[in-house]
């Protein structure tokens, strides 16, 4: 098993019947869309989210996504969707896990890997911005094992 994050958020969604196909199996790239939910929310609690990047002057693109499909989500299945923040520093690596919401049971193991870029020049960073890292430091400070829990349905 991965190790836990310095910093994690979970959510929990409820598989909408837009999610499945005609098996009523969530298609393969709607659980990007639930590693993006929590990842804003991972974000949220940071205090530095997508808003602020952009404000800062700063687009974080994934540059890599990993997912490794472990066992199909189904229509009206309740997921609990856990990210947690690995590094920072120089890159924002992200690890996830997808699990049923009643049993814990594994569904989907991923990761992402996002690069700063500067707006005004799309100068990829190569080190990450002292406006995010000091918004994780803060964060980190605050409350160290206070992960934020929001639920999405």
């Amino acid at each position: 098993m991965r190790s836990s994050g310095v910093l994690h958020a979970t959510i929990d969604i409820q598989v909408p019947f837009f999610d499945v196909d005609s098996m009523d199996v969530v298609w393969h790239g709607h659980y990007v869309k639930y590693l993006e939910v929590a990842r804003c929310a991972l974000l949220d609690d940071i205090g530095h989210n997508y808003t602020q990047m952009r404000e800062s002057g700063y687009a974080w693109p994934v540059i890599d996504l990993q997912l490794r499909y472990v066992q199909a989500a189904r229509f009206g299945q309740k997921l609990s969707v856990r990210a947690d923040l690995i590094e920072w520093q120089n890159r924002l690596l992200i690890h996830y896990l997808i699990q049923d919401g009643a049993t814990g049971q594994r569904i989907t193991r991923a990761s992402s890997v996002q690069v700063a870029v500067k707006i005004a020049s799309g100068e990829m960073q190569l080190v990450s911005p002292d406006v995010f890292t000091e918004a994780v430091e803060r964060r980190l400070r605050k409350h160290p094992s206070t992960p934020s829990s929001p639920v999405v349905s």
